[in-house]
């Protein structure tokens, strides 16, 4: 386990699974998780419960702020979130939040001379976030190779998306294979005190159809 990677860990049930694909490819993965304000935050405690479990060498919270720019119901307490199926963005869009992310994790990589970054993102069972497709993902290598001194002078950073043309039930079928522990993920949008999901949001919504669908019981407790 000589290589290195940046693996974005959220608390979800995607990036646990991306961190489990991360650790089956044998790479020595830095786990990094952002407290920015969410109102579901009660998702870093089960971020840092996932790394534990997942053998994460090392695992980051940073504090970024995005309150202070709001915008979305994730970080605007005045924004319902949605309990009913939307149609186009929905406003538990968080502007520029997997840019925000990327970047922290470029710089993060760089440091530890890591040039592997995993990152769960999805582009079948997902809310419909522009930051989460394909092109935005090779626009950001682009970007990556171009902005960084490793880059400029001979390393190639690489941005792994396992998930990203996966159905939630084959993200989970892909988890419980590598011994993920659904349990200790925190899916939903706006979970109680104790981490219970609500149920009715889209990141619930997805979750419990996945696991209907991989046939399975959905390990999590719901309100």
């Amino acid at each position: 386990m000589n290589r290195k990677a940046v693996v974005l860990l959220s608390g979800g049930l995607d990036s646990a699974t991306t961190l489990a694909i991360a650790r089956n490819q044998s790479y020595q993965c830095h786990a990094l998780s952002f407290n920015y304000g969410q109102r579901h935050s009660i998702e870093l405690k089960a971020a840092k419960r996932i790394a534990m479990s997942l053998g994460a060498h090392q695992h980051k919270v940073l504090e970024v702020d995005l309150t202070q720019i709001g915008g979305s119901a994730l970080t605007d307490a005045r924004i319902a979130v949605p309990e009913t199926g939307v149609t186009g963005i929905p406003v538990t869009y968080v502007p520029a939040r997997n840019t925000i992310f990327l970047a922290f994790a470029l710089a993060y990589a760089e440091t530890i001379n890591a040039f592997d970054i995993f990152i769960g993102v999805n582009a079948v069972d997902y809310s419909g976030y522009p930051d989460c497709r394909p092109e935005y993902i090779e626009s950001f290598v682009h970007t990556a190779n171009l902005a960084t001194r490793s880059g400029v002078e001979g390393g190639v950073y690489r941005i792994h998306t396992p998930l990203i043309q996966l159905t939630k039930a084959e993200i989970i079928k892909k988890g419980m294979e590598l011994g993920v522990d659904y349990a200790l993920t925190v899916s939903c949008y706006q979970p109680d005190d104790e981490g219970r999901g609500c149920g009715v949001c889209d990141s619930c919504r997805f979750r419990l159809k996945g696991f209907e669908l991989a046939g399975s019981a959905d390990p999590a407790q719901y309100q």
